[in-house]
């Protein structure tokens, strides 16, 4: 098991008179997602092939040379993963050092400076320990950890930067769709894809998530939640969920499996993905990956081999799908409710998150 550095290469810088009690608590009622940050961030530089020592100091802006590379040829990527209060009060987040190293996935991919996993750990740990009052009690809430890359040096060359950013800041974090965790309704996007062969696909850099939102307002103007995407060559094969994953759950054999498109090099490899396919085999139910096109969608649905879908991920952690909308019509998913299988793997995987249950995979770090 992964352990972070034993020497800090932090320097603590903490404000002087941090929020108090009554004026966090009222900021933490219904958070919501992404819309509440903490007291604190840490950076840490990069320069001369080199990562200097970082710093935990104040939240606040940061500033930028109109030439910083970042602004011109988007060399920024991110990732997320949460903290989860524990039955002992403690704190501890779920497979950092998977996140660690799919950051430094995408930091190849766009051609930036990978960051030794355990010093992405070490800076989460102290911003989890600085934060602790900011992390939720409640199932189901977390303090959402937001790491993030970003080219600063004032350069103009089509080339990769000298000098980067590596930025770590918080937020507690409630449901990930303002309606709570219900059945969402999401379209089946025709006119644009989200990531081709050879390209970013499988990398969390910010290019990915700008291309995407075009998409995302066309769902919202035709009603719906989320965009499901297909794949760049045949667009016939389901690929992802806005920024989630998808699954699907079968009927077969008498009993269920639980389906997720297969990694081909333009999907997401999450880590909320990885986890359920092990947590559906410990419950009972068949996994597999592979491919499963839109006209298989609806087959299996109408034919009743099919009983549920739903959507993965750090932020939503598990979202079904109750209607599938397109410019070829639209279906019910489970009468539109959420469906059991869904449920018992959201369950499981909560209760993992939060100490509820053994874990006995290891997945959990333990902070404080």
């Amino acid at each position: 098991m992964n352990e972070v550095l034993t020497a800090p290469t932090l320097d603590l810088h903490p404000k002087a008179a941090v929020m108090s009690d009554a004026e966090r608590a009222e900021r933490m009622k219904n958070p919501g997602f992404g819309k509440v940050f903490t007291e604190h961030m840490v950076v840490i530089p990069y320069k001369d092939g080199v990562w200097g020592r970082g710093e935990l100091k104040a939240y606040g802006p940061i500033a930028f040379d109109p030439a910083a590379s970042v602004l011109h040829y988007g060399q920024a990527i991110f990732e997320g993963f949460k903290a989860y209060r524990q039955p002992d009060g403690g704190t501890a987040t779920f497979r950092p050092f998977e996140n660690a190293k799919r950051f430094n996935t995408s930091a190849a991919r766009l051609a930036m400076p990978a960051i030794p996993e355990e010093r992405f750990v070490e800076a989460a740990d102290a911003l989890i320990r600085q934060e602790d009052k900011w992390v939720p009690n409640a199932v189901g809430e977390s303090l959402y950890l937001r790491p993030l890359m970003v080219a600063t040096e004032a350069a103009l060359g089509v080339r990769p930067a000298k000098e980067y950013l590596f930025v770590l800041f918080a937020s507690p974090s409630g449901a990930y769709f303002s309606g709570g965790v219900k059945p969402v309704t999401v379209w089946i996007s025709e006119d644009y894809v989200r990531a081709a062969p050879g390209g970013t696909g499988f990398a969390k850099c910010a290019g990915n998530y700008a291309a995407s939102l075009i998409a995302q307002a066309q769902a919202t103007e035709k009603g719906c939640d989320q965009v499901v995407w297909l794949d760049a060559v045949h667009r016939e094969f389901v690929e992802e969920m806005g920024g989630m994953n998808i699954f699907f759950v079968y009927q077969e054999g008498g009993r269920e499996i639980v389906v997720t498109p297969e990694l081909t090099g333009t999907l997401l490899p999450g880590v909320t993905r990885k986890s359920l396919l092990d947590l559906a085999q410990e419950l009972g139910y068949g996994a597999e990956e592979r491919k499963i096109s839109v006209s298989e969608w609806n087959a299996a649905l109408k034919e009743g081999r099919m009983t549920e879908a739903f959507a993965c991920g750090t932020a939503a952690v598990i979202t079904p799908i109750g209607k599938v909308k397109s410019t070829k019509g639209e279906w019910l998913i489970h009468n539109g409710e959420t469906g059991p299988v869904a449920t018992k793997l959201r369950e499981a995987l909560l209760a993992l998150q939060h100490g509820q249950k053994a874990d006995t995979h290891g997945w959990m770090h333990k902070v404080k």
